[in-house]
């Protein structure tokens, strides 16, 4: 089944990547024929959200083997691109050493269309009829192969009928939640409030949240997880509030050579994404900037990781470890 959202498109020797720092005034998408040009895309936000950027790398290998290209090389610049996101890795683990690597390529990309489908189908159960969803950034059908994991369940318990309402963060300093997620649920006619990211513990103390999903960058063995930066705060006042949080992630976002959050690698991103937007600056000369892109949750804050292969309650080492085995 086509995804009605399309990150991502192979057009035979070419990849069309979905050009999302123009939306949602713009829905342009991007060439690449390489796994540099891939790499700039990934590193420039023209493709985010973990599964995505996997899907992107597997596909720049498979253009650049097309190509008669240096596969270690290309390897080398497309895992440079970004450094939290473990899908990244995980892909290019994957594609390393293939026969036919646009087949693999292809096989990541549908697979991860399979997985979160299913992660919606399992975390529809966790939401209630008629529950108020909040999710901080963007994890919907832009940041996968087409359908989204936190979105994605999302997805699925508005087809079944169950009547939700979803809030989301604007997610500062690069507005996902506010270019993206929103624009996702306006085009699915699922209704949608967009907050501030200040405002969240108000509406939690107002009783007007009922569940928290998110998606992830990255799991630690022991169920730390690396999301966008606010997820922590949103974690802290969801537990305060006595709310349900959830993380949707495919098993790919799990990485088990780390031991807890602490390990993660955190990338800090260009001082102008905090200093303005775009053209707009309203930040004084000379101030000094600080920009993580990311923030860790420690896995007691979270209430169930939902991945394709089961739901994790109460995460743990023990756990996420007896799922993957």
């Amino acid at each position: 089944m086509k995804p009605a959202v399309e990150p991502l498109r192979w057009c035979g020797d070419v990849l069309e990547v979905l050009d999302q720092r123009l939306l949602p005034d713009q829905l342009t998408y991007v060439r690449c024929v390489n796994a540099a040009e891939v790499a700039t895309a990934i590193r420039d936000m023209i493709v985010r959200g973990a599964p995505a950027i996997g899907c992107a790398a597997a596909f720049g290998l498979a253009l650049e083997a097309q190509r008669g290209g240096d596969l270690v090389a290309a390897e080398k610049i497309l895992a440079a691109s970004r450094p939290t996101a473990v899908n990244l890795f995980w892909a290019l683990d994957r594609m390393r050493g293939v026969e036919h690597p646009r087949v693999e390529a292809e096989a990541i990309y549908n697979e991860d269309l399979a997985a979160n489908r299913r992660m919606g189908a399992l975390g529809a159960a966790l939401i209630a009829q008629g529950a108020r969803v909040m999710t901080h950034c963007n994890a919907g059908a832009l940041a996968t192969a087409g359908y989204g994991t936190a979105l994605g369940v999302i997805r699925a318990a508005h087809a079944a009928g169950k009547n939700i309402s979803v809030i989301t963060n604007e997610t500062r300093p690069y507005l996902q939640g506010a270019r993206l997620s929103a624009w996702e649920m306006v085009q699915e006619d699922i209704p949608v409030t967009l907050v501030t990211d200040n405002m969240v513990g108000h509406l939690m103390h107002c009783r007007e949240v009922d569940a928290v999903i998110v998606g992830a960058d990255r799991i630690a063995a022991n169920g730390d997880t690396a999301n966008k930066i606010g997820t922590y705060t949103v974690a802290v006042l969801a537990q305060r509030h006595n709310i349900p949080f959830y993380v949707a992630a495919p098993v790919s976002t799990f990485d088990l050579n780390i031991t807890d959050g602490s390990a993660i690698p955190i990338e800090e991103r260009p001082a102008e994404e905090v200093l303005g937007y775009r053209e707009l600056r309203w930040a004084p000369q000379g101030v000094m900037v600080r920009n993580p892109a990311f923030d860790v949750t420690p896995a007691e804050l979270i209430t169930a990781i939902v991945t394709e292969r089961g739901v994790i309650h109460q995460p743990n080492k023990a756990s996420i470890a007896s799922l993957l085995s």
